[in-house]
């Protein structure tokens, strides 16, 4: 038998057996779950995730056809991706819910699941656009098995275009959130808030929270849309899509004081910029029409869609490629949320901050590691497989996909980008372990044994793997 063995492959070979008592060892450790993976579903746009009390997680979305309700479960995020879909509904024959089906979104009120999605008539023309509220209602407790059926039209301020809307409560009382065109105004769709007193019926007169001015706000048409309510740190965020449903698409932000009168339009402020857009270096662009939900921790998560290139072909509307996403959601240190920048396509990232000065991250400034802070996108590695064994990783800074960490033997760390060399894949080869005790992980390098990341004096070097600056608090 004839065979050979290339350079590459000896080193390769060579440093996952030298390291294989060290892979036994992490091992042995109890190993977390595997975290979810973007796109979280594909072609599943104006996603709402949410995990409700029953311990599952539930997602809805729109689909490229426009012309069924879905849902999904899960008892984990990750899940989601591969969860069994039923069809809830599908749009009517004839009459004004026989066109378009938009945005759906899931809600438990009065003890009964309700669904509110946008629909229109068919026949083609501008009549299909005649786009209004409305809402199905299931039979039962379990809205997978359940039988539902229309409950009815939500009942609007003025019979013009309604879309995207939402439920919840605060201090006690059920709110209603939605997107609408005023009559007299010169828009496509500005957002407005109202109690409720039924699930389609307001309580009060409806509020009219803002209207899109802003450049980003106005890009290709002139929408405030997709509301979506977090309710922390003292403050309610309610987070809104504008512009063109292309790479322009965004995500706004209204703040109001948790204990403020939020029917007053005065005491919600706008965020003079968007927080969340389009990221080439990420390859995530329009990122919008969110959700909020949080992992199995109980940590904040986003959820949006997005698609992987810029360029479509033909109308944004019939393109079937707005994928369901989500990211963790971080804090700044005056507790209003930093949303980053869609992190792309692949396990979601971890930040990791220096056991011994959790001030400083493992970050990067362009292709320079450093242990500080510089900003969000930054700080976030992405964790993926090694090519030295089943307990090897890489990690990668999601600005700089294509780079990696490398060790060299006298210690220095740098960001080196693949270039699927022998040298590089001894390199950038790390074994991670996790320490129950401490809370904390090692990345241990594979190239010089004995070693591992470590935060020293502001930079990421190679340090004693046994020294606390190489344990890392995990994010």
């Amino acid at each position: 038998m004839n065979f050979s063995l290339s350079r590459r492959g000896f080193i390769v070979s060579t440093a996952a057996m030298s390291a294989a008592p060290m892979m036994a060892r992490a091992a042995t450790h109890e190993q977390p779950a595997p975290p979810p993976v973007n796109p979280l579903v594909k072609q599943r746009a104006d996603a709402q995730v949410f995990r409700h009390e029953d311990g599952y997680y539930y997602l809805t979305g729109s689909v490229p056809e426009y012309d069924r309700l879905v849902l999904r479960r899960s008892k984990t995020l990750a899940g989601l991706s591969t969860a069994e879909e039923v069809v809830l509904w599908r749009h009517e024959k004839t009459g004004p819910m026989s066109g378009f089906i938009w945005a759906p979104e899931l809600h438990q009120i009065d003890g009964k699941w309700i669904m509110y999605f946008a629909a229109g008539p068919s026949g083609g023309g501008e009549d299909v656009f005649r786009i209004r509220t409305y809402a199905i209602v299931c039979d039962g407790p379990d809205p997978m098995t359940g039988k539902w059926r229309v409950l009815g039209r939500f009942q609007a301020p003025w019979d013009s275009f309604n879309l995207d809307s939402t439920s919840f409560v605060h201090r006690g009382k059920r709110y209603f959130a939605w997107a609408q065109r005023e009559p007299g105004i010169e828009t496509n769709s500005n957002l407005y808030i109202a109690p409720l007193e039924t699930p389609l019926k307001l309580a009060a007169k409806a509020t009219r929270l803002t209207i899109p001015t802003l450049d980003w706000e106005v890009r290709g048409y002139k929408v405030a849309e997709a509301p979506a309510v977090l309710h922390r740190n003292g403050r309610l965020f309610m987070t809104y899509s504008a512009s063109a449903t292309d790479a322009r698409y965004c995500l706004g932000l209204l703040t109001a004081p948790e204990d403020a009168d939020i029917m007053d339009p005065n005491v919600w402020v706008k965020s003079p910029q968007p927080v969340f857009t389009t990221c080439r270096e990420t390859s995530v662009y329009g990122p919008g029409h969110n959700s909020f939900t949080v992992d199995e921790k109980g940590r904040d998560i986003l959820v949006y869609h997005g698609r992987d290139y810029e360029a479509i072909k033909g109308d944004p509307l019939f393109n079937p490629d707005r994928h369901t996403r989500i990211q963790r959601l971080y804090y700044k240190a005056d507790g209003t949320p930093d949303f980053g920048v869609p992190v792309g396509n692949g396990p979601l990232p971890e930040r990791f901050a220096s056991a011994t000065n959790p001030k400083a991250l493992l970050a990067h400034e362009g292709t320079r590691l450093i242990a500080g802070n510089p900003s969000l996108p930054a700080t976030q590695f992405r964790q993926s497989a090694g090519r030295a064994g089943p307990q090897s990783i890489m990690l990668s800074p999601i600005l700089l996909p294509d780079h990696y960490l490398v060790a060299a033997k006298d210690g220095t760390v740098a960001l080196a980008r693949d270039d699927r060399s022998a040298d590089f894949a001894l390199r950038s080869q790390f074994v991670r372990f996790t320490d129950a005790r401490s809370d904390t992980v090692r990345f241990v390098s594979i190239a010089v044994p004995g070693k591992a990341l470590g935060a020293v004096e502001g930079e990421i070097r190679l340090t004693r793997s046994r020294d606390a600056t190489a344990h890392w608090i995990a994010d």
